[in-house]
């Protein structure tokens, strides 16, 4: 097959970006799809973590009447997607911003209730191949990962400026890394002769003080400490906390949220607020359930599902994903 020069963008999109849990995503979204659709109406569903734009594309294609709205904080990814997107341009609204301003993007639009929400959690395929971005501990790079780059503290503004103790909590609590102490102190000790600038100067320190041995069970020295960098500078789990109420509350009855997180601090998230949605609100001990305490979500997937060994050989950075699903069945509960 020639290749096609004057596509550049599409090729880097398109062939380098494999869909997490593609097909189960979009079977999950297509009930509430299809009922807007026998409705009259015109089906909407959010992208909310668009990257590029891969989940969006299959939906765009499946669904003729679908009208796909695309969040995004990352200005490169909104571009690629945006590109990728190109033919379906009049059915799509991509839009620059933080997933937790879902409801302040739809009142822009002028949108009150959608058919479905969709979120891919974590750092982008392309955010961990851009080298430049600093997101990866396997190559040399600037020490950045700020997924909107136009804005806001770098990584490397963390591990120069923060407090020992302040670097202890966010890389035990967001990393889960049971060395935090040992990294912290390895971190303040060789700052104080010089900033950090590059991933490369973090990964050394990091490899100095956790133990080789550890690197059998934990996989990369530095892993939990990029993980617990990343999510202080994008205050991933403080968004999400947001985010998820506000995608639930988005939607219209029989809309549905599917959400992919990538691991169990984020899943701990998703989780808290489908079950409480989808639990009765009866006091214990109450005689009669009255309708205002009925659940308003049902659950659409029994724990967590996850990809099939044929996807994680397809796309390996699949391996750790978990996927919830829920469907709006009445009305927001009145707090």
């Amino acid at each position: 097959m020639n290749a096609q020069p004057d596509q550049p963008h599409q090729r880097l999109t398109s062939d380098r970006h494999v869909p997490v849990l593609r097909t189960r995503c979009i079977n999950l979204l297509a009930p509430a799809i299809t009922a807007a659709v026998e409705a009259g109406r015109t089906p909407v569903v959010v992208d909310a973590t668009l990257g590029m734009g891969g989940h969006s594309e299959s939906l765009l294609e499946r669904f003729d009447s679908l009208h796909l709205i695309g969040i995004d904080r990352d200005t490169q990814a909104l571009a690629l997607a945006g590109e990728r997107l190109a033919a379906y341009a009049t059915r799509t609204d991509l839009v620059h911003a933080v997933y937790d301003e879902i409801d302040e993007v739809l009142a822009d639009l002028g949108i009150s209730e959608v058919d479905g929400v969709l979120m891919d959690l974590g750092v982008s395929s392309m955010q961990l191949d851009e080298r430049e971005r600093g997101f990866a501990y396997s190559y040399d790079a600037p020490l950045d990962m700020r997924m909107d780059t136009t804005s806001g503290n770098t990584a490397a503004d963390v591990v120069n400026t923060y407090s020992e103790t302040d670097l202890v909590r966010i890389i035990r609590t967001w990393g889960e890394e049971k060395f935090a102490g040992r990294i912290a102190n390895r971190i303040v000790t060789a700052r104080a002769t010089q900033p950090f600038t590059t991933t490369g100067e973090l990964v050394e320190q990091i490899k100095a003080v956790v133990p080789a041995g550890a690197a059998k069970s934990g996989g990369h020295p530095a892993k939990r400490t990029f993980q617990a960098l990343r999510i202080e500078v994008n205050e991933e789990l403080d968004v999400l906390t947001r985010a998820v109420p506000a995608a639930v509350g988005a939607l219209t009855i029989g809309g549905r949220a599917v959400v992919m997180s990538y691991h169990s601090l984020e899943d701990k998230i998703v989780k808290a607020v489908f079950a409480a949605g989808a639990k009765s609100s009866a006091p214990v001990g109450f005689p009669v359930e009255l309708p205002e305490h009925r659940a308003e979500l049902k659950t659409l997937t029994r724990g967590t599902e996850t990809p099939t060994e044929t996807e994680i050989a397809e796309n390996p950075r699949a391996a750790s994903a978990r996927l919830r699903a829920v469907e709006r069945i009445r009305t927001r509960r009145i707090l």
